[in-house]
């Protein structure tokens, strides 16, 4: 079992200050773990009233049943989480609005690294943190996963990405959401969000900027790379050649199908 412990944010204050309008229809942000989710879900939440946001958990198979009401209405609801496919997940899941958010695997493999060698993570992984193992090592473990213990990279992007693909949800990738928050100013951007919000059935309003601007503050997000206490060895900025190459063996064409390789 592994915990993950986030400091608050006061996003609920923040969206106060402007007006809001209900949904039409349920949203759920579904993303892979360590794919910037908390940057997309604290961007939606300033476009959605409070009251109107499930904030119960981050919903997962193993607690899905705990959590229909995430997809019952009125009124509609925004809700988060990290869901693999399966017949119950889509089912459930079926009249909602689904945003799917994924990573390059690249540089998924150094977020997980990061993380798991962090104070923000916690459970029956904390072995690693005190392992003798280097850089290189910890990465591998992230690609291949621990029997009974963790999935590896194949199995993680597999049910939590691949198999969403094609049944209809809106797919973002993190590094063209952190772009089109990094050049808010620019004709690119504009264009991006009001997809992204066309995409969760919200009308674009005038001071969308400042919602985003809001939303993707780093402080507001207690997994944001630059809020982890890291604790071991320092992962790299890049994946090294060797671990790309074992990336492409384990789960080839698999950043073709997300878009990042041709």
């Amino acid at each position: 079992m592994q915990t993950i412990h986030v400091k608050p944010d006061n996003l609920d204050e923040r969206n106060a200050e402007f007006p809001q309008a209900p949904l039409d229809r349920p949203v759920f942000l579904n993303s892979l773990p360590k794919s910037g989710s908390h940057l997309l879900r604290n961007i939606i939440r300033m476009f959605v009233p409070v009251e109107h946001q499930y904030n119960a958990d981050f919903i997962q198979f193993a607690n899905l049943k705990r959590h229909v009401a995430a997809f019952d209405g009125p009124p509609a609801k925004l809700s988060w989480g990290h869901l693999f496919f399966a017949d119950i997940s889509a089912a459930t899941t079926g009249g909602a609005r689904r945003i799917l958010l994924v990573r390059d695997p690249y540089d998924w493999v150094l977020a997980m690294a990061r993380f798991m060698l962090s104070d923000e993570f916690s459970g029956d992984l904390d072995i690693l943190k005190k392992a003798p193992l280097t850089a290189e090592e910890l990465m591998n473990v992230v690609i291949f996963g621990l029997p009974r213990q963790s999935p590896g990279l194949h199995e993680t992007f597999l049910f939590n990405a691949v198999a969403w693909l094609g049944t209809g949800e809106y797919l973002v990738r993190f590094e063209e959401l952190r772009e089109a928050v990094k050049n808010l100013d620019s004709d690119e951007s504009e264009a991006y969000f009001a997809k992204l919000l066309e995409a969760c059935g919200i009308a674009m309003p005038d001071d969308w900027r400042e919602r985003v601007r809001i939303g993707a503050d780093p402080e507001q997000s207690g997994t944001a790379r630059q809020n982890l206490t890291m604790r071991g060895v320092t992962i790299p900025d890049t994946l090294p050649q060797a671990q790309r190459d074992i990336v492409d063996l384990v789960s080839p064409r698999l950043r073709t199908i997300l878009g990042y390789a041709q």
